[in-house]
This record gives C-alpha cells, structure tokens and sequence, in this order.
C-alpha cells in the first residue's frame, strides 16, 4: 500500500510539472498569426480605440507602422492599441507589424485601410440664390454613422445690422446610412445685403453631438422698388 501511495505521488507530481512548463511555453506553441485584419470605420472628431489582435508565437507581443499613414491625431501605441480622435476624413492605408516575445523574435506584417467619414455631412443641392425679394436654395444631409441620431437644420440670413431672418429650420431623426436628403429652404426679405448661415446639429443620445456648417462666400443683395 505504501509503495502505491509514492507512486500515484510521483505520476501526480510529473503531471503538475508538465502542466507549469506549458503555460510558461516550455511546450509546442502555436503559429504567430494577426487575427486583426480589418478595420471599423472611425468618426472625424470622434474618439477611435482599437485593439489590434494576434494569437500564438510568444506573448507579449509589439507592434509598429512599418509604412503608410494614419489620419492626424490618431496613432498606434506598442501594445497594439489603435486610439485618438481623427482629425481629417479620408481613406489611409498602412502596414502593421508585430513582433513575439521569443528568442529569436518572430514577426508578421498585415496591410489595413483605417476609413475616416464625417458623422454629419452638409453639402450644397442648390446653392443659395437671390430670386425677387426672396433667398432661396437647398442643402443635402448625409448620415454616414452606423446610427441614428436626430438632426436639426437652421439656415438664417444676416443683414447689415446683424439681424438675423430664418430662412428654415428642419428637426427630424435621420436614419442612419442616409445620403443626400435635399432640404430645401427660402424666405422673402426686405431690401439689404444679406450673409447666409446654415447650421446642422446632430444629436445622438445621451451625450454625442455631431455638428456641420455651410457658409457661402459672398453676400446676397436684396434689392428694393426703384
């Protein structure tokens, strides 16, 4: 019985080692791989945090941009994370490495595309125009979130004195995905030079707020009875 009792301590006291040089990688280790191999879109002036994943080789692991660009204010940090609040819209194609912790270090690279688009974007359907006593156009109003959010739109007319005419307001909810809903706006004025404003405000419960603006170059003469 006592023989027993020493040989199950020695096969339990193997077991426990096998199991101490595994998780310290004395055992086979898998293939280094990058499971990150594509990227979500990021949000012009929103805070963007990714975290890059690889699996296998030894950990930790150090990552880098080895070539390419990511948009201002957005940058890659050692341990992978991809964070910082975008400051241009736009497509940016770089290169990501990550290098394992072994002796001698192994390393892969993988090409990604981080996509950058502004949450709210106003664009000119008809551009402002002066017809009669009336200032008159439309905007378009794209969605490019993965959301929805509520949107309003107030386009206003300053004159001189800085007097302000509303020319419209539009409080709605946008769906998200939307692309070029046309607004059209107009009212008429008195004689004056006028300065056209137009505002958009997105709102997306409880605290992100997305804001966009048009402003035209030149002021519009409303002219009166000779």
């Amino acid at each position: 019985m006592g023989r027993k009792n020493i040989w199950i301590g020695v096969w339990m006291g193997l077991a426990l080692c096998g199991v101490c040089a595994a998780q310290q990688g004395g055992g086979p280790a898998d293939p280094l791989t990058i499971r990150t191999t594509s990227l979500p879109k990021g949000l012009l002036g929103q805070r963007y945090e990714v975290q890059m994943l690889a699996h296998g080789g030894g950990a930790p692991y150090k990552w880098e941009i080895k070539e390419g660009t990511l948009p201002s204010g957005v940058n890659l940090h050692s341990e992978g994370v991809l964070i910082g609040v975008p400051g241009e819209a736009g497509q940016f194609a770089f290169t990501v490495t990550v290098r394992d912790s072994r002796s001698p270090a192994y390393e892969l690279s993988q090409k990604l595309v981080l996509t950058v688009v502004t949450p709210l974007f106003l664009q000119w359907g008809k551009y402002p125009a002066v017809n009669g006593k009336r200032i008159e156009g439309s905007v378009l109003v794209s969605n490019q979130t993965d959301g929805d959010f509520d949107l309003t739109v107030i386009v206003v007319a300053v004159d001189e004195n800085g007097r302000a005419t509303a020319l419209g307001y539009q409080h709605f909810p946008l769906k998200q995905s939307t692309s070029q809903m046309e607004i059209p706006f107009g009212e008429n004025l008195p004689p004056g030079s006028y300065q056209v404003n137009l505002d958009g405000v997105g709102e997306s419960p409880p605290t992100t707020i997305y804001r966009a603006r048009l402003v035209p170059k030149e002021r519009f003469a409303i002219v009166g009875e000779p």
